[in-house]
């Protein structure tokens, strides 16, 4: 990955809630680390995930901090912030792991500060 296109891709389709266009950039035995959750497994696992996500936290945008890339892995200081299906705000902070293979994730794992919520 010699450019920030792609991540910049993936939490933009995020903040869309672009689910299909989202699965376009996984692979299909994509891995997805998030805490407090098993493993997930390839690209319909987790497309399935980030549907429950967006039915808990109907409002939940983020806001890239900065990006560090080396060869085909970046991580990405995220802040994010919203509102749960109660109403309640939410907000939290973090980092995501992802493995590109050419224009294609294989990899994405979650770190944040707050896992509380989830």
């Amino acid at each position: 990955m010699t450019d920030e296109i792609p991540v910049s891709l993936f939490f933009d389709l995020l903040n869309a809630r672009n689910l299909n266009r989202l699965g376009g950039l996984l692979t299909e035995g994509v891995q997805f680390y998030f805490p407090k959750t098993k493993p997930l497994v390839g690209k319909q696992q987790i497309i399935r995930f980030f549907k429950i996500l967006f039915r808990q936290y109907p409002e939940l945008a983020f806001e890239i901090q900065g990006t560090v890339i080396q060869g085909a892995m970046a991580a990405v200081h995220w802040k994010n912030r919203g509102f749960n299906r109660r109403g309640e705000p939410y907000q939290n902070e973090g980092v995501t792991l992802l493995t590109m293979e050419g224009d294609k994730i294989t990899f994405i794992s979650d770190f944040f500060k707050d896992t509380g919520k989830f």
